[in-house]
């Protein structure tokens, strides 16, 4: 596999660092949108590398951090029926709803399965169509396309037993809602390689021209951010605001055009509940009014469950880059990846999870605990 080895050598990265220390004159605050770019970050200690003056702001961009509390709780209320087989990917059988996750569900009798992709629910459905086969659907606009195109798949081959939990949510709405905020102190972003592969880049320069911010999509090793943040800070420095594409070996402007179309077919465009940030206008998707009956929202009649997030997890304040994790009152103590208050906890690209598992020891130090 290339662009492994290639994109972690030393030599170059210590060159694109002194571009970046040459090129910074002031103060400047950079949102990377991905928590897979966060995790990349924090393990390779790339902000610890970085001028003093250039601060990375951790995003919204981990799909289990930001699938919210109601969601949960409406998996859980479905999990626990006798007569549902619940699929999930494994990283969200440990976060916590309000009283339970999906790990206690099973552990009561459910029956929930782990499985690698949205098909394998839909083959549990045709080898048990006396059971109704639930599949978690969550995530950001890279991981919608296979649960559409299972979708498609059941209503062609008649599978009448499959039904999707959909959350999936939008990266440029978040960005939008982010600018918004009055307590906003982002300068620029880092936009995720792996959403624009399927979407493009034609979302992102009214983004940048509406709120003066420069976009640079970027991948996910060490190279691929370092010559995302030299670009960002170039613009920056410049006075300029525009989308740049850091990441043309996966990143086309038109994006996938097949899975696009499959979007388009299957789901359409909803409000959205984010976890610890509230309702963003348009920021989801939801599955359109042709393939409504596999929705297992409706089928199951849990749309009407509501909850109130934690008091004490501020793990909404983390997602919108407000506080780093280590400044929650509850890091490390009562919230561990043990014992976790919140999915920014739990999840392996949640900003809570990489300090925890790359910056405790070292924040212990500091505190002198």
């Amino acid at each position: 596999m290339k662009y492994l080895d290639e994109f972690s050598n030393p030599e170059l990265a210590k060159k694109l660092l002194e571009q970046i220390h040459s090129a910074t004159t002031q103060h400047w605050a950079i949102m990377e949108v991905c928590g897979g770019q966060t995790h990349s970050i924090i393990r390779h200690g790339i902000d610890q590398l970085l001028p003093p003056d250039i601060e990375m702001i951790h995003g919204p961009g981990c799909p289990v951090c930001v699938t919210p509390l109601e969601i949960i709780d409406k998996a859980l209320k479905i999990a626990a029926r006798p007569d549902v087989i619940f699929c999930s990917f494994g990283d969200m059988l440990r976060v916590p709803g309000s009283d339970a996750d999906l790990f206690r569900i099973k552990s009561s009798g459910g029956d929930i399965r782990v499985v690698y992709s949205p098909l394998d629910a839909l083959n549990i459905a045709r080898q048990n169509p006396d059971r109704q086969v639930v599949f978690f659907g969550i995530g950001f606009e890279t991981t919608a396309p296979a649960n559409a195109m299972t979708v498609y798949q059941a209503q062609r081959l008649g599978i009448d037993n499959f039904s999707l939990l959909v959350s999936h949510v939008l990266v440029p709405p978040a960005i939008a809602a982010i600018m918004e905020s009055p307590a906003c102190r982002v300068q620029a972003f880092l936009a995720a390689g792996h959403v624009c592969t399927v979407m493009g880049t034609g979302e992102y320069p009214p983004l940048c021209d509406k709120y003066g911010v420069p976009i640079v999509v970027t991948g996910f090793e060490p190279l691929d951010i370092l010559e995302g943040i030299r670009r960002t800070v170039l613009q920056l420095e410049s006075g300029r605001h525009e989308l740049e594409n850091a990441y043309r070996r996966a990143v086309q402007a038109e994006g996938n055009l097949a899975a696009k179309r499959m979007l388009d077919d299957v789901f359409e465009r909803t409000d959205r509940g984010w976890r610890g940030i509230g309702i963003i206008p348009e920021s989801g998707w939801r599955l359109s009014e042709k393939y409504r009956a596999y929705d297992a929202e409706y089928r199951f009649e849990v749309t009407d469950v509501h909850t109130d997030e934690s008091p004490v997890c501020r793990s909404g304040e983390v997602l919108q880059g407000l506080i780093k994790p280590h400044e929650c009152a509850a890091f490390g103590k009562q919230c561990t990846p043990r014992t976790p208050l919140g999915a920014t906890m739990v999840s392996s690209e949640g900003a809570c999870a990489a300090y925890y598992l790359y910056r405790r020891l070292e924040l212990k130090e500091a505190s002198g605990v």
